[in-house]
């Protein structure tokens, strides 16, 4: 009976790890980084936008006039790498 227990107490916390990572990025943050995007000549699904742990941001299949990218933003919404798909 122990057995089960400590298995589930161990494999619980490791379930819950993906969802910490796909939490909600607020509105506001969601809405600057579209218009940051508008900017650069750029558009993407603002359900593409992904938190980071660090505070940063995630941004899949950004569309931009000369390609597709993924974008990482720091916590102060600046660019810190793009890479070309």
């Amino acid at each position: 009976m122990i057995r089960p227990l400590v298995l589930a107490a161990l494999l619980v916390p490791a379930a819950l790890t993906p969802a910490l990572a796909d939490e909600a990025v607020p509105a506001e943050t969601a809405e600057r980084i579209m218009a940051m995007l508008t900017d650069m000549q750029c558009e993407m699904d603002p359900a593409d936008i992904e938190a980071e742990d660090n505070g940063g941001f995630e941004l899949d299949d950004v569309f931009c006039a000369d390609g597709q990218y993924d974008i990482d933003l720091n916590a102060d919404l600046e660019i810190t790498e793009r890479r070309k798909e």
